[in-house]
């Protein structure tokens, strides 16, 4: 309500208080005019039972004196009363309609069924009298139990009476109550209609206008201040300064809304800041060791209510086995088949609990059901592990809820990531190696050499090579064909790779190889290549349905620092290889050791092959 129009409604009150206390002493008086005719209506209902009994003990009469007498008068009498009777549901209708209560029918209602009960006894003694058995029908309108019924007719008539003067009584009582409180009622409107006109001043002014401004101008200044934890008065009165309170209320939610905004704003930022970091950093790590230290870095601020574990997929065991995890995961095995997760199964991401109620991933076991979360990663339409999160345990309230389009953006980064580490991984794999042998070729040759010789070097143990040649090898692409010549290449890289580390046997090039033997001494270094020389020419290979003969190579060995100074290990076995083809090949001829002359050193070599022959 408006200021200006609640003096205008005060003056109106006054005069509507007084004529609410006329109108009060009114309701008293009609009142006092229910409760004469609740008076009135007890009367009634009093003379419709008396009525009901008094047919009943007049019926119950004339047919004893019919039965006693035998005169058709009495019979007479008493068929035409019994015409006269209306039905039970007319006498109950006439009841209700009198105004009595359903308590009161009930009662009443059982009386007139007792009563029809008993005309039906008096219709059988009136037939059993008509037949001429008078003992017979007095017996029945003369006995014991018929009394017992006209007892139980008046019980009931009176029960109903009871009842009414019960109810009758309570509503002249309420009727007296009532009238009673109008008349108080007109008496306090009356004083208070005095004081009505006196208090309206020191209302409104007091309490709806200069109480609620100064709450106002605090709230006002806040606000200004920026400060929206501040709440509104709740003014609910509809006037101006209703008005005023409702459009600061609209400013500060505005403003909350605005602050909320902007914090999501913030926040959506910080996460796609991290996104963007952790996508970066992925994309320069170069081992996949290097990718799990940054997924278990950045994913725990990125979803700081999650603890989790990343997967990769095992493909040689076919099974998921942790890289790393963060925050404590503890509900997922470190390593399950794809089969055990549904996420990996509808290639989606999986929440048993989220929104919709979900089948629980079987790597979960058969705990009570959490808020899981198992995102697949996919690369190259292809799966390469799953990202695993779950509520933190270590914390009371965990808040899980992290938009789901980020969780999907970051598998999907990290799926990209670790494909296209596992890409490389291949590709620098197959460019470190020869395909037509399978060993790692003179590209890989420089990388492992150069770790082996410093290792050696540091740890001042001897480090040997051995380099071997096919002998004759264009022999064998004259006379068989370049298939064939291929053959011979792919048995002897098959005999190396036999016979020494995959890391240690090399294509050094055409038909060279060359074996590296970290920790070997020069007199085993020896013995193996006599040893492999040996295997070679013990190779029977066939090409086309034809064996190509036999297969020899010549092998030179040196080993560091006994024959020379680590950086020139294999220029020495290579010197060495030379001197075994000029030597006839099909020999071994190791490295001449420092102080010994050359001569000596062939020598030397060439008898350990006379032995082994």
């Amino acid at each position: 309500m408006r200021l200006a129009t609640i003096t205008n409604w005060a003056y109106g009150a006054t005069l509507l208080l007084t004529f609410a206390s006329g109108a009060t002493m009114l309701l008293a008086s009609n009142v006092q005019d229910g409760e004469r005719a609740a008076v009135a209506q007890r009367e009634l209902l009093d003379q419709a039972s008396a009525k009901i009994a008094t047919e009943v003990t007049s019926l119950s009469d004339k047919a004893r004196e019919y039965v006693i007498t035998g005169d058709p008068v009495h019979l007479d009498i008493y068929q035409r009363d019994v015409t006269a009777l209306r039905s039970v549901e007319e006498r109950v209708r006439k009841i209700e309609d009198l105004g009595a209560s359903p308590d009161e029918v009930n009662a009443l209602t059982d009386a007139m069924r007792l009563a029809d009960a008993l005309q039906d006894e008096q219709q059988d003694a009136v037939k059993i009298r008509q037949q001429g058995d008078a003992d017979r029908a007095r017996s029945i309108l003369f006995g014991i139990e018929y009394d017992r019924q006209l007892d139980r007719v008046a019980a009931d008539v009176e029960r109903f009476q009871y009842r009414l003067d019960q109810r009758t009584d309570s509503e002249v009582a309420a009727a007296v109550n009532v009238s009673k409180l109008w008349k108080t009622f007109s008496e306090v409107v009356l004083g208070v209609t005095g004081l009505l006109f006196l208090c309206v001043l020191y209302f409104v002014f007091k309490r709806r206008v200069l109480r609620p401004v100064v709450k106002l101008s605090d709230v006002v200044n806040r606000l200004a201040a920026q400060d929206y934890a501040v709440e509104p008065p709740d003014y609910g009165e509809i006037d101006e300064i209703g008005d005023m309170a409702q459009a600061i209320r609209v400013f500060r939610e505005n403003g909350l809304e605005r602050q909320r905004l902007e914090e999501e704003r913030n926040a959506d930022f910080a996460k796609r800041a991290l996104l963007s970091r952790m996508t970066q950093r992925m994309q320069e790590c170069e081992t996949m060791a290097q990718l799990e230290r940054v997924i278990g870095g950045f994913v725990p601020e990125i979803a700081p209510g999650l603890a989790g574990r990343l997967y990769l997929l095992d493909e040689s065991r076919n099974l998921l086995v942790e890289a790393c995890s963060w925050l404590g995961a503890v509900r997922s095995p470190r390593e399950f088949p794809p089969i055990a997760c549904w996420a990996l199964q509808r290639g989606e991401l999986h929440r048993p609990k989220g929104c919709a109620a979900d089948v629980v991933c079987d790597h979960l076991g058969d705990e009570q059901p959490i808020d899981s979360i198992c995102l697949p990663l996919n690369a190259q339409r292809t799966t390469v592990g799953l990202l695993y999160l779950e509520p933190r345990s270590d914390l009371c309230q965990p808040d899980p809820n992290v938009p789901e389009i980020y969780l999907k953006i970051l598998a999907e980064n990290v799926g990209l990531a670790v494909g296209n580490l596992r890409l490389r991984d291949r590709l620098r794999a197959m460019a470190m190696l020869d395909p037509l042998t399978g060993l790692a070729n003179r590209r890989q040759l420089e990388t492992v050499l150069e770790s082996r010789l410093l290792e050696a070097n540091r740890a001042n143990q001897p480090i040997s090579c051995i380099m071997l040649d096919v002998d004759h090898f264009k022999r064998f692409n004259d006379d068989y064909g370049h298939d064939a010549g291929d053959v011979v290449l792919r048995a002897v890289g098959d005999l190396l790779k036999r016979s020494t580390r995959d890391t240690d046997a090399f294509r050094y090039g055409g038909e060279e190889f060359l074996l590296l033997m970290p920790d070997m001494g020069a007199e085993h270094a020896l013995l193996r290549a006599e040893e492999t020389r040996c295997k070679i020419k013990d190779l029977q290979v066939e090409h086309g349905g034809r064996e190509l003969g036999t297969i020899t190579a010549s092998l030179g060995t040196a080993t560091a620092p006994d024959h020379c100074m680590f950086s020139q290990l294999v220029r020495t076995a290579d010197a060495a290889l030379l001197r075994a083809k000029e030597s006839g090949r099909n020999c071994v001829v190791q490295a001449e050791q420092r102080g010994i002359a050359p001569e000596e050193a062939a020598q030397t070599s060439r008898s350990v092959s006379a032995d082994s022959e």
